[in-house]
């Protein structure tokens, strides 16, 4: 096998849907969408101390009756309003007051090819001057063949203006669409590796290609004969053969990314081929020219050795998680900058699947790695996130179509767990002691947990155990299924390993999150 470099340290290992995680033959499930970040500037209170494992997410209906909802955009110019993409090319308007609009404020369904679960329109972004100029940017797939396509929309006229395009004729799946402002001012857009399974056009280490790229272009002046110009920065201005409009490749499917308007560090949430689901932290300075690996890489996991070069510095993710969790899709989000829960959550990055509906949230930590857990759930397929200009969070869902406003509450966990681990060459034992926290006794408990890439386990005590990929769950047997509160009962397992012999680091019992001694 190639050697392979990673442009980053290692950090977490663990493992979307207008995103297919899946072959499209094999995908059942609806249109993930857009999150579009309102990149607002907003300036949040110090970062978060309570842990993790000690908040949940809670979100409220606010509006129904969108027709499959893509992208949230907020413009900043004190009328309190969201703008709400649907897939078949409208936006709509919906004001905390007077609630939806039910005419569009804006309809190109003329322009969009909406054939297919993926194609639509896909991501809004306002302008940094929305509230003089009127003018926002769209990203959609284009009549008659489907072209990934960005333009701009000038509200005040009516008036769709395409700036660009990249062919997407052979499948229907896989067109990202992300659009996003960064501090700099130039726009980033996201498309997909082309769609089908495995990366059939070898798009993602590919330069010469839009497929499988998030790109840079500064779309407030234009530069010959194009309406925009190419950052002289980007990383392949000059490179023979290269787009020049590249600004990081090696993504299979990065349908929502946001950037962080605190430190302009980028969050990429790219949706996997069906292993694992990764979620990519990117800081200023290491961004250009980055490499996310597919399709030499899937996660953590080597997906296709012919695509690995032992020359390439591959961005490793921070986050993994596979589908044997539930999940089918990452929906990535942003990090939370808002006032209202910034003690709970401040500085804190968000994200959820598609088809789980699990929130996931991640925060670094002062030595420069990462946490992570579960914080709840959204409603069902939710396709996108928003951020209003105080930093406040809204979801929508796909099917049956609504806009959610989020919230996030304290809320002590009900269990805790504290383990012993012992390793020796390639095995490893672990004893769990899970205690009761709660006020109201468990019966019957199921405690999930991942394991580190390469243990497999093969033998336990005290519980009915299964393994499935990286994912466990142990069930109780019959004589210690009822634990009262403040009681606790203990389990174990034997494992083999092949280096990484690391004990878990998040469980959940019954779906609650747990805390941990470690």
């Amino acid at each position: 096998m190639p050697g392979k470099r990673w442009a980053a340290p290692a950090l977490l290992a663990l493992s979307l849907p207008l995103m297919s995680a899946h072959p499209p033959a094999a995908a059942a499930t609806s249109l993930p969408a857009v999150s579009s970040v309102a990149d607002s500037g907003v300036r949040g209170p110090a970062a978060a101390t309570v842990p993790l494992e000690e908040i949940n997410t809670v979100t409220t209906q606010v509006a129904f009756g969108l027709r499959r909802p893509t992208a949230i955009a907020a413009p900043d110019d004190g009328t309190n309003r969201l703008f709400i993409t649907e897939k078949s090319g409208t936006v709509r308007v919906y004001h905390p007051d007077t609630g939806l609009a039910e005419t569009p404020i804006i309809d190109i369904t003329a322009s969009v090819d909406e054939t297919g679960n993926e194609r639509g329109l896909l991501g809004i972004a306002l302008a940094p001057d929305f509230a003089t100029s009127q003018d926002l940017y769209l990203a959609y797939t284009a009549l008659p063949d489907g072209a990934v396509t960005l333009a701009r929309y000038r509200l005040d006229d009516a008036r769709l203006e395409p700036l660009l395009s990249q062919e997407h004729a052979e499948f229907s799946n896989h067109n990202g669409g992300q659009l996003t402002f960064g501090t700099d001012g130039n726009l980033y857009m996201s498309i997909g590796d082309g769609g089908g399974a495995g990366d059939p056009f070898d798009s993602g280490q590919r330069v010469d290609t839009l497929l499988g790229k998030i790109l840079r272009v500064d779309v407030s002046r234009s530069c010959g004969a194009l309406p925009y110009c190419v950052p002289r920065d980007n990383p392949f201005v000059g490179v023979a053969g290269a787009d020049e409009r590249v600004w990081m490749y090696g993504g299979r499917n990065p349908w929502r990314f946001s950037i962080d308007p605190a430190d302009g560090s980028m969050w990429i949430a790219d949706v996997g081929q069906g292993r694992w689901e990764e979620i990519n932290h990117i800081r200023t300075g290491r961004q250009a020219g980055a490499n996310l690996g597919w399709s030499c890489y899937e996660g953590l996991e080597v997906f296709d050795e012919t695509q690995c070069r032992s020359d390439a510095a591959y961005t490793k993710p921070i986050f993994t998680y596979s589908p044997h969790t539930g999940g089918c899709a990452v929906i990535g989000g942003m990090v939370y900058h808002g006032r209202q829960y910034a003690d709970l959550v401040g500085d804190t990055y968000i994200a959820t699947d598609y088809c789980s509906s699990t929130v996931w949230a991640v925060r670094k930590t002062a030595a420069g790695g990462y946490t992570v857990a579960e914080i709840g759930q959204t409603p069902t397929q939710v396709t996108a996130f928003g951020v209003t200009p105080a930093g406040e969070f809204y979801v929508v869902n796909d099917l049956p179509g609504g806009l959610h406003r989020v919230s996030f509450e304290r809320a002590k966990p009900t269990c805790h767990i504290a383990y012993k681990a012992q390793t020796w060459g390639g095995g490893m034992t672990v004893d769990l002691t899970i205690t009761n926290t709660g006020t109201t006794p468990i019966n019957g408990w199921t405690l999930r947990f991942p394991l580190a890439p390469g243990q497999t386990i093969i033998g336990d005590w005290n519980t009915d155990l299964t393994q499935s990929g990286d994912i466990v769950n142990a069930v109780n047997t019959t004589h210690n299924g009822s634990i009262a509160p403040g009681r606790s009962v203990t389990m174990g397992y034997v494992a083999d390993h092949t280096g990484d012999s690391s004990p878990p680091s998040r469980f959940s019992l019954n779906r609650d999150t747990c805390s941990v001694t470690r």
